[in-house]
């Protein structure tokens, strides 16, 4: 499995653990990134220090964020959809990359793996 596929798996098996997806942010919000395709993705982690390295090495006074996994299906994903974004997954290594999904894979990938919120 590549680093990338790896990370992805590791992303959905955390995520359905903790019920909970990290992000970066400042005072004006998340991040979001342009590909050499002209896609833009919006990045999450799956854990706070996951989030706290993209913190570190994107700086511009970034901080890390979580939000509950319901709330990240239920909300974000569908206004990324909206919006034309994809969903960056646990981007790793120095330049931060890795594998982005459309809203709609994350969501497929969400009822294949059976990742639901814990209660």
């Amino acid at each position: 499995m590549s680093q990338s596929g790896s990370q992805a798996a590791a992303f959905f098996r955390d995520v359905r653990e903790n019920g909970v997806v990290w992000l970066v942010r400042n005072d004006e919000g998340s991040p979001t990134y342009l590909s050499a395709d002209g896609t833009r993705s919006f990045p999450f982690w799956s854990t706070s220090p996951r989030a706290q390295r993209a913190a570190k090495i994107w700086r511009r006074g970034l901080r890390v964020d979580s939000m509950p996994l319901d709330t990240w299906c239920d909300l974000v994903l569908p206004d990324a959809s909206r919006d034309g974004l994809v969903i960056g997954i646990n981007w790793s290594g120095p330049r931060l990359v890795g594998w982005s999904f459309t809203p709609r894979e994350v969501l497929t990938r969400r009822a294949i793996t059976g990742f639901t919120p814990r209660p």
